[in-house]
Order: structure tokens, then C-alpha cells, then sequence
């Protein structure tokens, strides 16, 4: 599982370094297709990026039907304190990033978990390790077209989500899939463009607004 999650992470990863040495792309019909296909592809609008869940269903209490309600969690915070003009782009900049990437890392969480359980049907190495090159090629073709699309800041907060939702800090994974000599280029790769591999998500520090965003986008309420 180690070694699977760190393939199919690393490959997000070095796409989305990559991504840096890119320029982004001009908006119009070019980035903003009527038909598009990925959350990224599409401006965010008004409409919450996670839908919240809510389940209505009957049951039986005491020989009586009674009707339940199962419904996501709702978060109440404080309002957010801006001090200024340049505060309050920088937030609204920071909710449309998470839109647009949170998508993409809880994708590659859930790649993880699919491919690990097919895995598990698969009867000998020889078939496993083919199946998991075509999990890499796919992979490879598959997201970094999608991450030339994403800006220098919305491939670095990139990073740090798909580090949120693997519970693996970026450098560890290439490292134990690549090895310390890949690994240490892809850290010096990314410090050249001022981000950092190793670096933690920190939900209760530096990355508290961050975490309060992310929450709310996933329960629907942002």
C-alpha cells in the first residue's frame, strides 16, 4: 500500500512542480469551456463546490415508523477579520483556489484506495506491476495537461491538499517510491519556485485558514 500510495502521489506531485516552470495559460475559451470536464476547468461561481449531504429515511422505534434525517456536518466559525482591501482578495483568492484543487487531491486519494483494492484481485506480480503501469501512464497523461492549467499558487496549495488527504508529507513519498536522489531533486525543483516538499500541513497553525476553507467547501457552505 506504501509503495502505491507513494507512486500515484509522486506522479500528482511532479506534475503539478512541473506545472511551475509553465506559464499559465490565458483565460477565455481557452481555460473556460462551455463543456468542461474537470472542476478546474470551469470559474467558480456562487454555487457551493461540495454539495451537502442530506438523507431522509424511516425507521422502526417502539413498534413505530419514525422518520430520521442523516445530514453532513455544518460548521459555524466566527467571521473572518480583513483588515483590508488586500485581505479580502487574498481570502477570496485562497476559497477560489481551494474550488478548484480540493477536486483534484481527493481524486488522487481515491485513485490510491481503487487501485490498491484491485490489486488485491490480481493473482501474481508480473500482473500487478503491469497493471500498475498503466495506472502510471494513465496517470502521467491524464493530470499534468490538467496541471499546466493551475496557477503558481494553485499548484503549491495543490501540494499541501493532497498532503491533507494522504496523510503523507510530499518528500516522503517521492523519497520511498524514487529514492533520496530523486527526491532531493524534485525539493530542489520546487525551492527553486519558492515552495518546499517537505513541509507539513499544518490544519492548526499555519494552515487554520486554510483547514476553516477547506471545511466549509467540503460541507457545502462556502
Amino acid at each position: 500500500m506504501k509503495s502505491i500510495r507513494a507512486m500515484l502521489i509522486s506522479l500528482a506531485l511532479c506534475a503539478a512542480i512541473s506545472s511551475y516552470a509553465q506559464q499559465p495559460l490565458a483565460g477565455g475559451a481557452e481555460t473556460l469551456k462551455k463543456a468542461a470536464l474537470h472542476p478546474e476547468d470551469v470559474e467558480p461561481s456562487d454555487k457551493p463546490n461540495m454539495v451537502p449531504t442530506v438523507r431522509v429515511g424511516k425507521a422502526m422505534l417502539d413498534g413505530d415508523s419514525v422518520l430520521f434525517m442523516d445530514m453532513s456536518n455544518v460548521y459555524c466559525y466566527p467571521p473572518v477579520t480583513l483588515q483590508s482591501a488586500k485581505q479580502q482578495q487574498s481570502y477570496n483568492r485562497l476559497v477560489r483556489n481551494v474550488k478548484k484543487v480540493l477536486p483534484i487531491a481527493k481524486e488522487c486519494n481515491q485513485i490510491i484506495i481503487e487501485t490498491y483494492e484491485y490489486l488485491q484481485t490480481l493473482p501474481d506480480k508480473k500482473s500487478k506491476d503491469a497493471h500498475m503501469k498503466r495506472v502510471e501512464d494513465d496517470i502521467y497523461s491524464t493530470y499534468k495537461p490538467r496541471m499546466k492549467k493551475l496557477t503558481y499558487s494553485q499548484g503549491k496549495l495543490l501540494i499541501k491538499l493532497i498532503n491533507r488527504e494522504c496523510n503523507s508529507p510530499s518528500y516522503d513519498i517521492l523519497k520511498a517510491f524514487m529514492g533520496p536522489i530523486r527526491a532531493g531533486f524534485w525539493q530542489a525543483f520546487a525551492w527553486t519556485f519558492g515552495a518546499s516538499l517537505k513541509k507539513k500541513y499544518k490544519p492548526d497553525t499555519t494552515d487554520r485558514l486554510t483547514e476553516r476553507v477547506v471545511l466549509l467547501v467540503e460541507a457545502g457552505q462556502l
